[in-house]
């Protein structure tokens, strides 16, 4: 007695009806994948089975691929492709078997003798060989076969051949799933770059108009508290004098923290590239930056400076902020000596801007460039920053092509350098020593 699962189906029976369904499933998942069933075989499929069938001196060759119900002819030579039923299909009595087939009489072999294609129904085929179409994980979708009306027989070494054939057409199959993997892949990462730019210029739209509305309010409490600090009453009174110039330090400090805000949000854009004097970058930056040079005392050098190809505006943040740095950071109760340099290394110019200041501590030389890290946190000056300044560097540079990075100084304080790309029309800059001829 056989046992029988529900419905009266032998369990054997309905076990192998499982298996061929997740076969199925898992082959129509693969076909799917290669989307050949609903794109044109294009040339190289129909280059791949004519060849096939000139190679074994036939009249008819197809490329089929089996699904859980029929059988596709996706690309054919000597008839026009059609879609039959599995049932019907001679290549799918043979979709399991892992090599090469050949049948000298279809009428001969079990398999194929009572099929339509070869009883008349549909073809009279007598001659029959194919070769499984796997994938890399070895699911068959599908055979390469050639056929003829009459009998014959072939060697070996065609078998293998016609595997190696059916080999190829795979790679086809698998070069064009990647590269429809490539374009779409490049597609997201265009719409994605595309959204980031519209993401970017709104940014910059609303820090600069944040700016803005900011600014103006800002200057007329710094102006009236300016005024008011040269009043008699308020001169002459220590206790109201030291609440106005708080309220003057205060807007001095607001007013640095948005135009670090702006610059920060205009690093976010894709830096354009145009020539640039650096010496008139740096000449409008401590402009700007008058009043805290005076308040400091510092001693300023500036050497040669180049041509370079940068952003006009981004470039002039970052000399802003390193300059800043650069003067802010002083050790108590001296004058802030600061060096603008700038010298050629090959293909690239290293600009640095050099301090005796209070230096950063040790081992922070790179966490201070991460948003929000203040380079003098630990060093006891009393000193704040906002954390953004040394960002808007790294992110502005970056964007450029180039590399930023802080040393520490023998004789104390710091040296601010960043390095950008060089044109072969760029010039200026410390020159390196000319080297003797080879002799």
């Amino acid at each position: 007695m056989r046992a029988e699962a529900q419905g009266g189906m032998p369990v054997g029976t309905a076990r192998s009806t499982l298996d061929r369904e997740d076969a199925d499933a898992v082959r129509e998942q693969e076909i799917e994948r290669y989307a050949v069933l609903t794109t044109p075989p294009g040339r190289e499929l129909q280059a791949l089975v004519e060849l096939t069938a000139q190679i074994f001196a036939v009249p008819t060759a197809a490329i089929n691929l089996v699904t859980g119900t029929a059988q596709h002819q996706v690309a054919t030579t000597g008839f026009e492709p059609s879609v039959c039923a599995r049932s019907d299909s001679m290549c799918a009595a043979v979709l399991a078997e892992p090599g090469a087939v050949a049948v000298a009489d279809a009428r001969d072999d079990p398999r194929f003798a009572g099929n339509p294609f070869v009883t008349g129904v549909i073809g009279a085929v007598r001659f029959y060989a194919s070769a499984p179409l796997l994938t890399p994980t070895g699911v068959p979708i599908g055979r390469l076969c050639v056929f003829d009306d009459a009998p014959r027989e072939i060697e070996e070494p065609e078998r293998r051949r016609l595997a190696v054939l059916a080999e190829r057409i795979m790679d086809v199959l698998e070069l064009r799933f990647t590269s429809h993997e490539v374009e779409r892949t490049l597609g997201e990462l265009t719409s994605a770059q595309q959204e980031l730019r519209r993401s970017n210029e709104a940014l910059l739209h609303f820090a600069g108009q944040v700016s803005h509305d900011l600014r103006n309010p800002l200057q007329v409490i710094r102006s009236n508290a300016e005024l008011l600090g040269m009043e008699p009453a308020v001169a002459t009174d220590p206790a109201l004098s030291s609440v106005v110039e708080q309220i003057t330090e205060s807007t001095t400090e607001m007013a640095s923290l948005i135009r670090d805000v702006l610059a920060h949000a205009r690093a976010g854009s894709l830096p354009r590239h145009e020539p640039v004097d650096l010496r008139e970058t740096v000449d409008r930056a401590l402009r700007d930056l008058a009043p805290q040079v005076r308040e400091s005392g510092a001693d300023i050098t500036v050497g040669d400076l180049p041509l370079v190809h940068a952003d006009p505006e981004l470039l002039y943040a970052v000399m802003v902020n390193l300059l800043s740095n650069a003067v802010k950071f002083r050790r108590p109760g001296t004058r802030p000596t600061v060096e603008v340099r700038a010298r050629r290394h090959t293909s690239r110019w290293r600009v640095t801007v050099s301090d005796d200041g209070t230096g950063v501590p040790p081992g922070t030389e790179s966490a201070v460039f991460l948003p929000y890290v203040r380079a003098a946190a630990s060093t006891g000056t009393g000193t704040e920053g906002h954390g953004i300044g040394l960002a808007t560097v790294h992110r502005i540079v970056h964007a450029h092509g180039g590399e930023v990075g802080l040393e520490p100084r023998s004789g104390g304080g710091t040296t601010a350098w960043f390095e950008l790309p060089a044109g072969p029309a760029d010039t200026g800059g410390e020159q390196p020593p000319a080297q003797a001829p080879d002799r």
